[in-house]
């Protein structure tokens, strides 16, 4: 038995051995042709123009200036459009997520009418195509009056993005065993005391992993901004780098700079809630 236990078992560590090595380069070299543009474009922002065009876009750097951020930043209007969007995106995510955790509490934990019809009316306003719903969305903000506002943009992002968190945070809140809301009734808990002191306490994780997903579409959402808003001082971030790439056709090293401005706070958040961003698509998966 140990004459050929040993060289089996050695043929299959070589063998595990060869597959982690292969996991590990496929990865890697996966991860690099990812991050490749994301280099280049940090590359090329802190590049000169002069530099640039001398030596091609994708040649190697021969200079260093941080102009091409102060020009996108200052001349180029993103100073103001980040404002504009931080103005959208942080009062959407707040709003949005408290209304749909307060619906999603209402129909997980108690028997309502047409508590199911409703849930299959907000996952089936999800699965409309944006592109339909652009001239009713712009006609209707017209007629409210509030086209070429925030105020319209906001009201946009909350309609559309109320339903699916709705439907996300039901499964989790329904998953929250009976038993513990029966003991908090007993002890004279009222409805708003389980949902924010027991149910919301629960959801964290799934709150944190929608807050970081919620930022991300909200703050590069390009298509309703360009639908309900018409004025350059209006316009959030996205919207300002296409009127970036109008005023600087060929300073690429602008440009750069301002995609870079723009992904930042997405980047942060990101970076801020990566834990309990996976932690929540790990329950939700394992639900």
């Amino acid at each position: 038995m140990s004459a050929t236990s040993g060289p089996t078992s050695d043929t299959t560590r070589t063998r595990r051995r060869l597959a982690t090595a292969g996991f590990h380069l496929g990865a890697g070299t996966l991860s690099a042709l990812w991050l490749l543009p994301i280099a280049l474009v940090l590359v090329t922002s802190v590049r000169t123009f002069d530099d640039i065009a001398a030596n091609g876009l994708g040649g190697l750097p021969h200079s260093f200036t941080l102009d091409g951020f102060r020009q996108a930043w200052v001349d180029g209007g993103q100073q103001r459009a980040l404002i504009n969007s931080m103005l959208v995106t942080v009062p959407n995510v707040l709003a949005t997520l408290t209304l749909a955790s307060m619906a999603a509490f209402a129909l997980s934990r108690y028997e309502l009418p047409l508590r199911r019809t409703l849930l299959l009316m907000m996952l089936g306003g999800n699965l409309l195509p944006p592109q339909i719903l652009l001239i009713p969305v712009s006609r209707i903000s017209e007629t409210l009056g509030l086209y070429d506002t925030l105020y319209a943009l906001i009201g946009v992002q909350i309609g559309f993005g109320v339903g699916f968190y709705v439907f996300v945070l039901y499964g989790f809140m329904r998953s929250i065993p009976v038993e513990i809301q029966q003991a908090a009734v007993i002890d004279g808990a009222s409805p708003w005391q389980i949902y924010s002191r027991i149910v919301l306490p629960l959801t964290r994780p799934a709150l944190a992993a929608l807050s970081a997903l919620s930022f991300t579409w909200i703050f590069n959402d390009l298509l309703w901004a360009i639908t309900v808003l018409r004025t350059d001082s209006q316009m959030p971030i996205t919207a300002s780098l296409i009127g970036l790439q109008g005023q600087y056709v060929s300073m690429w090293n602008v440009i750069a700079a301002g995609s870079v401005i723009a992904a930042a706070p997405t980047v942060a958040v990101f970076l801020r809630f990566q834990r309990h961003f996976v932690a929540g698509l790990n329950l939700g998966a394992v639900k």
